[in-house]
């Protein structure tokens, strides 16, 4: 299957570039993945946040067939990992959609942010409000950190500075999906699942293996891991790689200490080595047997995919607790998202359905939510059939 001719070109037309800060520093790289071993274990997060975390709704507006409440709380990873978070994203926000008429049940999806999906318009726009007309079902949209809406425009329209901001990213989403679907819980509502497209797909999905029920989840666009995406994808094309390049070749910490610390490790293993591609990259095939220095390129590529795997990789996670209530959403021609080198979610995730929309990435978040909705309303019905008492 080739790749989409639409996401090609739609990259080239955006000159922004991820990651130009470089790797991040050093010593929260080692913070964070000490901390994905805690969290990608759903035994050991049983007891590292209060059943009644507080939740505060500091505004509320009433429309036609919907009120939307504005909330917010603390978040989790700032009193775990103390300063990882940057200032703005200490607090964490969210918005709220709550049809005026419920169909059945009081049923609550969570959607996170996608890559550039600043505040909640397009979430809103897009799926929530649909979702209340179609079929009654309430929507949270949770803030990503770092896509805290400022009022510079430079800010609004930046991307990740870091590589190390991506992990904490995920680390703060994994356990602010914990508190509000707790306090959903608490209010009342029934059933809750999660949802999210692009890089929302995979932040819902890490965010799913760490709650102790069966909840639906709908990962659209997305796969079993990001480094992919940094790597191979069209989106490699946007990374920084001279600033990452200087970064590891200057700073022997990253070669020494900080792979030390992945299980998906660096550029000994042979995972990292028969990187998708690689044996092509010049003009020779690797040998996996033998642990040696490829050009500077090449071991930054291989380090990206490494840290990458270490916090994003579904297998580096705890196995949701029933599969069968996971509906994926794939584009086949996918250009940002691709899947070959890598485990599918069947894999991992035995049980789980994916289905497969013609064409790639940009045309499906385009033109295929309706897609989404169907897979969400789809999965939310087989959860009720399945579990129609647990409340």
């Amino acid at each position: 299957m080739g790749v989409s001719r639409l996401d090609v070109f739609y990259r080239r037309l955006l000159l922004s570039k991820l990651f130009i800060g470089g790797w991040g520093k050093p010593e929260d790289l080692k913070r964070i993945f000490e901390f994905r071993k805690i969290i990608g274990n759903r035994e050991k997060c049983k007891a590292l946040l209060p059943e009644d975390y507080p939740v505060y709704i500091n505004k509320t507006e009433e429309h036609v067939d919907c009120h939307i409440h504005d909330g917010f709380f603390f978040s989790p990873l700032e009193h775990l990992v103390p300063g990882i978070l940057p200032p703005e994203s200490v607090k964490a926000r969210f918005q709220f959609i709550v049809p005026k008429r419920w169909q059945k049940n009081r049923p609550v999806c969570i959607h996170l942010a996608g890559t550039g999906d600043h505040f909640f318009w397009r979430r809103r726009t897009l799926m929530a409000r649909p979702m209340v007309k179609e079929a009654g079902m309430a929507s949270l949209l949770l803030e990503n950190p770092y896509y805290i809406l400022l009022l510079s425009f430079s800010h609004l329209r930046s991307c990740l500075k870091n590589v190390s901001d991506l992990f904490v990213m995920g680390g703060a989403l994994i356990l602010e999906s914990t508190v509000l679907l707790r306090w959903l819980e608490r209010e009342g509502y029934w059933p809750l699942g999660m949802t999210g497209i692009s890089m929302g797909g995979y932040m819902a999905s890490l965010a799913v293996t760490n709650w102790p029920k069966p909840i639906p989840l709908i990962p659209c666009l997305s796969w079993s891991t990001a480094s992919s995406v940094f790597t191979t994808g069209v989106l490699s094309k946007a990374v920084n790689w001279t600033e990452l390049e200087k970064q590891y070749a200057i700073n022997s910490v990253y070669e020494k200490e900080i792979i030390k610390l992945l299980d998906y490790c660096g550029v000994c293993h042979p995972s990292t080595l028969s990187l998708h591609a690689n044996n092509t990259l010049h003009g020779k095939k690797s040998d996996s047997s033998k642990c040696y220095r490829p050009s500077l390129h090449q071991e930054s590529i291989s380090f990206m995919k490494a840290v990458m795997d270490e916090c994003t990789h579904m297998a580096n996670f705890s196995v949701p607790v029933d599969t069968s209530l996971i509906i994926g959403v794939q584009a086949k021609e996918d250009a940002y998202i691709p899947r070959a080198g890598v485990l599918s979610l069947q894999e991992i995730w035995p049980g789980c359905e994916v289905r497969y929309l013609n064409g790639g990435h940009i045309s499906a978040y385009l033109f295929k939510q309706n897609v989404f909705r169907r897979a969400i309303y789809d999965t939310f019905d087989r959860f009720c059939l399945k579990y129609p008492n647990l409340q």
